[in-house]
């Protein structure tokens, strides 16, 4: 019925070279894992299937030479996520490989071979790397173990019907007789590639639901994994930037006689809009930023402040949107019954990852090197080209592990000035974002404000009206997709929201914040709509008198996943025990990312309107498990970073300059604050969902509501504001 979680090492493969393979093969590609060396290298030309050399190619992306290795080309990245494990057990599944043969080898930028199903571009988000490579992989592994066995079955002069595999062997069941991967590579490469392979039943997997120990762990451990910030090549010297603190700000004038006599400083780097100090090392280099004298030209938003945002964003939500959906009789449903309305509202948000901005370039007169960690490596190949002025072909981009991305390595802005002050350097250079510059450069979570009107009638909603304010990144970001004025984004979860009412209509209003850049953080539109619902569900199961987890259960139809995963937190969170006083429980559900999920977070508050967790409790059904020990770590590592967000979380404006600058005023959840979590996995048979991203949008409804039953305070805007719960005062 479900998973528990387990904490363990494994042997990870040896280290491989970073020759990019492979130029014909699936449209659709695949995710497997890779590994780097300790120090960068130029990755080779990208080579056609080739089975000369001993390989067998049966497509883009596998390669087994005659040792029986197999070797997987990687389309998408790992961020923490643990899909460079889970990718490879589908392979290493429907091949009937051994996965300790499984090498990884990272894709070279190519939208046309490497792209991900859902958006056309290499790209990883979106919490559907498994969910969206799930059945290509499957389809082409199953393809190349039937031209394996099509090999041996020609070998021995058999029908390959009579032959079986297992564990990178091919067996003729009848004599006993085996044929090693390895040993049949050549053969196999002159096989003709089958079409419309069966795929295995789901109850004769191997590797797809055992929670297998990750294969990235030993390195990360141990010192050898690679991110982009560890990158050492040749010759290569250092360098940190300043950027003008107003957005839309340009430099002035700049007194650099100080910074040039700082020892290990090299160069002063002046651009339009940002400052660089080259050095021998990153100290030499910040200590040489610090020493400049800057005098900024801070532009028109210099009076911008956070007031002013909101009043922009209020203003918009008054206006009528472009209709997202609309079901039933909306007039009808908001007359019939008692009618209740609130607002809710969300801040900016920075990403704050633990490794800040870098990239590490090498513009030469005709050809341009990079070595990072970005989520969209095919993109920054292209725009670096255009800052360096380079071809495409001419920029080529090494692509490495990502100390944390959360939607923040989803744009190539940090790359592209990287290749600026590049252009201006004689040889390699590490250019890294302090701390303080990256928060306070981010592109920012959207600040969102949602209306919503509903009525009640007979303890259920008949009428539903919704109304989502803000940014649409989409629009931005993926154009194309941005059409008739809604961004699928920024209504994700609100026009596939569980509950069955029949009258409902959900608008759009794009509301871009006067100069803040928004961007994708870790769910977005989700994070928005589902914490406005699931608040709103709780407030309108108080009016109608009803326990929140049965008000939700009558609401939701046939929706028997949804229901599913209800019923079993509310069993496992203890639901409907006594509880001391200030003490409450919130549940939260949600069918985001192609997963069910429901959330119960018990929490304190104390006289002085502090909170205190508990305990977080989550059931998922995110159909088949391919580890349900991945999914476990992501939905706890997801409550964590929400419930921080919940708790701490925003980004302010005053005078055109974000005021937060570090952890010590961007607060992080410290360990000892860290409620007991609690993760049950529903086993399931249908097609795997998204996990990356349901804890980070569970959490802060759940917290709301849990401080809403102990309390009595309902809270519509976050981060959490404790002097409002110590007053005892409605939002």
């Amino acid at each position: 019925m479900m998973s528990t979680r387990k904490i363990a090492a494994t042997k990870c493969n040896d280290e491989l070279s970073r020759r990019a393979l492979l130029t014909g093969g699936l449209a659709a590609g695949f995710v497997l894992a890779f590994h780097l060396p300790l120090r960068a290298a130029v990755n080779e030309p990208v080579q056609p299937p080739d089975a000369t050399d001993g390989k067998f190619a049966p497509n883009a992306f596998i390669r087994i030479d005659e040792t029986g290795r197999v070797t997987l080309v990687m389309p998408q990245v790992e961020m923490g996520q643990g899909v460079y494990t889970s990718i490879p057990m589908i392979l290493a599944e429907e091949l009937d490989a051994d996965i300790a043969q499984v090498a990884l080898l990272h894709a070279p930028p190519n939208d046309k071979l490497y792209g991900n199903p859902t958006f056309g571009l290499q790209v990883t988000g979106n919490s559907n790397s498994i969910r969206a490579f799930w059945k290509p992989l499957r389809s082409a592994g199953a393809s190349a173990r039937a031209m394996l066995v099509q090999a041996a079955a020609r070998q021995w002069q058999v029908e390959a019907s009579s032959c079986t595999t297992s564990k990178s062997e091919v067996t003729h069941t009848a004599s006993g007789r085996k044929l090693s991967y390895g040993a049949l590579a050549i053969a196999a490469s002159s096989e003709t590639s089958p079409k419309d392979v069966p795929l295995k039943d789901p109850k004769d997997f191997v590797y797809i639901g055992q929670p297998l120990k990750r294969l990235d762990t030993p390195d990360k451990t141990n010192g050898k994994a690679v991110y982009g910030i560890d990158v050492i090549v040749p010759d290569m010297k250092f360098a940190t930037v300043a950027a003008c603190p107003v957005f839309g700000g340009k430099v002035g004038k700049v007194d650099d006689s100080a910074a040039k006599k700082i020892p290990g400083v090299r160069k002063i780097v002046v651009l339009d809009d940002m400052v660089a100090v080259i050095g021998d090392h990153m100290w030499a280099a910040k200590k040489g930023l610090e020493a400049l004298k800057i005098d900024w030209d801070e532009g028109p938003n210099a009076k911008l402040t956070s007031k002013d945002i909101w009043q922009h964003l209020r203003a918009a939500s008054e206006k009528d949107g472009a209709v997202a959906k609309s079901v039933g009789d909306i007039a009808k449903g908001l007359s019939s019954g008692e009618k209740f309305e609130a607002a809710y509202e969300l801040p900016f948000l920075a990403h704050a990852a633990m490794e800040p901005l870098n990239a590490t370039v090498h513009v030469k007169p005709d050809a341009c090197e990079i070595w990072t960690g970005t989520q969209i490596v095919s993109r920054v190949q292209s725009e670096a080209a255009k800052a360096a002025g380079l071809p495409v072909e001419k920029v080529i981009v090494n692509n490495h592990l990502l100390g944390g991305g959360f939607g923040r390595k989803l744009e190539p802005d940090m790359v592209v000035a990287a290749v600026r002050v590049a252009k201006q350097v004689d040889g390699p250079v590490k250019v890294v974002w302090t701390r303080e510059e990256d928060i306070q450069h981010d592109v920012y979570r959207p600040v969102y404000r949602d209306t919503i009107a509903a009525t009640l009638s007979d303890g259920k909603i008949v009428g539903w009206k919704y109304r989502i304010t803000g940014s649409g990144v989409i629009a931005r970001w993926l154009p194309p997709a941005f059409q008739k004025g809604i961004d699928i984004d920024a209504v994700d979860s609100a026009v596939d929201m569980p509950y069955d009412i029949p009258n409902i209509h959900v608008e759009y209003v794009r509301a871009e914040p006067p100069a803040v850049p928004t961007g994708f953080w870790r769910g977005v539109g989700p994070n928005n709509n589902v914490f406005a619902i699931e608040c709103f569900m709780d407030e309108l199961a108080r009016k109608a008198g009803k326990d929140p987890i049965a008000f939700r259960l009558a609401m939701l139809g046939k929706n028997p996943r949804m229901q599913a995963v209800l019923n079993l937190v509310a069993e496992k969170s203890n639901w409907g025990q006594s509880l001391p006083a200030r003490v409450g429980r919130g549940v939260c559900v949600q069918p985001s990312f192609g997963s069910f999920i429901a959330t119960v977070v018990e929490a304190e508050v104390d006289e002085h309107g502090e909170v205190h967790l508990r305990r977080a409790t989550s059931a998922v059904d995110t159909g088949i498990a391919v580890n349900p020990d991945t999914i476990i770590a992501q939905l706890e590592g997801g409550l964590i970073f929400s419930l921080t967000a919940a708790l701490y979380g925003e980004i302010t404006i005053d005078r055109g300059r974000v005021q937060q600058s570090n952890f010590h005023d961007y607060r992080m959840l410290r360990i000892d604050q860290a409620p007991k979590i609690e993760i049950h996995v529903i086993k399931s048979g249908e097609p795997p969902g998204g996990i990356g991203e349901t804890g980070s949008t569970a959490g802060p409804p759940a917290l709301r509501n849990a401080i809403y039953a102990a309390t009595g305070v309902a809270l519509r805007r976050l981060p959490i504001d404790r002097a409002l719960i110590a007053a005892g005062k409605k939002a």
